[in-house]
């Protein structure tokens, strides 16, 4: 059998970096695959520690699934939850704490699932940091989307927090709000808005999306009043954005529009700053929101939430969300492969690797997780 053979018919492998051990990562890896038709769309390799895992097992009732413990990559096999350790001795869990080991050890997962990708690994799937302790002279940086530009990036990297709602973008990420202003260019905005259109595309099969572009200031600057960064920038940004073909629209004052569900007539939506779209966004769809960094050579999702270290071992943690990175995971490397293969043969038209977008609701359901 032939490698592009072996590409349409073997399972999708998912890197799953474990991140922060005394956050929540660990009980919804395992809660997500307590349901076993997770295993019908993907392999997923957790890259972290088995005897960390089998802690955090214990502190979820009702838990009855085995892990498959593997130190390779090579090791993993379908139909289980494969650990492979980084770390093979006793680790200190202070569950809900900030610990520099903690985030030593995230560091060290996210660098080994980074170096399988393209050796076994097909996408990566990042369970939260804590963007402090993870700190050193080998991450400096903000957080996974910045440090995972720096190795598979071209300058075009994109945040995008994405659901079946609605699909947020950032011009600026993590950076401080004081320099949000002076950061954004007519040229930025055209790089991130050519990004996101080709992203919506090629990984998210939407074809001549809607943009919506959003203003900087109060009331998209009042024509002027309250700031000139429209005037000046973001709306010649747009104009050329028009020029090229880009279906883009705005700027709109970021409080009316999601206040008026304006959001719905858009694929996308492209926010100045973090906050601007990252608020909205939890607020409205929480549970359901994927982090997926758009730009890259590789796929990368997560959850869209964080550490929390308030709800650690207390099984209150909700699983959806990175049930839906995995899935998303999925579907975008399918999408890409299909891509490439329609790409090479224009005038081949298959569908074997395409299909349905994976999604769990399409089999038959069984009983929901229990949350106490």
């Amino acid at each position: 059998m032939n490698n592009k053979k072996e590409q349409h018919t073997k399972k999708i492998r998912i890197g799953i970096s474990h991140g922060d051990f005394n956050g929540i990562g660990y009980e919804t890896i395992i809660k997500v695959f307590q349901d076993s038709r997770m295993f019908d769309f993907c392999t997923p390799i957790v890259y972290g520690s088995s005897k960390v895992a089998n802690f955090y097992k214990k502190t979820i009732p009702n838990i009855s699934y085995s892990f498959r413990s593997i130190n390779a990559i090579n090791q993993a096999i379908d139909n289980k939850l494969n650990i492979l350790n980084i770390y093979n001795e006793e680790a200190k869990i202070e569950m809900g704490k900030s610990t520099s080991f903690a985030g030593q050890l995230a560091f060290e997962a996210l660098e080994a699932v980074t170096q399988d990708v393209g050796y076994g690994i097909d996408a990566i799937v990042t369970a939260p940091i804590n963007k402090d302790n993870i700190q050193s002279e080998e991450f400096n940086f903000p957080g996974h989307t910045e440090y995972l530009a720096s190795k598979f990036g071209k300058n075009q990297e994109l945040m995008i927090l994405a659901s079946e709602k609605m699909k947020i973008a950032v011009v600026t990420g993590h950076i401080p709000l004081r320099e949000v202003a002076d950061s954004i260019s007519k040229e930025l905005i055209l790089s991130k808005l050519k990004t996101f259109e080709a992203s919506l595309k090629l990984d998210f099969g939407i074809d001549k999306a809607r943009i919506a572009i959003l203003g900087l200031n109060p009331h998209a600057g009042d024509n002027g009043l309250l700031g000139a960064e429209e005037k000046d920038i973001i709306i010649p940004a747009i104009d050329e954005a028009k020029e090229q073909g880009i279906l883009a629209f705005g700027p709109f004052p970021s409080d009316g529009f999601f206040g008026s569900n304006d959001y719905h007539k858009f694929d996308g939506i492209l926010a100045m700053y973090h906050d601007q779209g990252l608020i909205p966004f939890k607020a409205l769809v929480f549970d359901e929101g994927v982090n997926f960094t758009a730009g890259l050579s590789i796929v990368r999702t997560s959850p869209d939430h964080g550490t929390a270290y308030s709800i650690v071992g207390k099984n209150l943690a909700n699983p959806t969300s990175l049930r839906k990175a995995i899935l998303m995971a999925v579907d975008i490397v399918k999408k890409r492969r299909l891509n490439d293969e329609l790409s090479k043969h224009p005038l081949k038209i298959s569908t074997a690797d395409n299909g349905k977008d994976a999604s769990i609701d399409d089999l038959p359901p069984i009983e929901e997780l229990k949350q106490d």
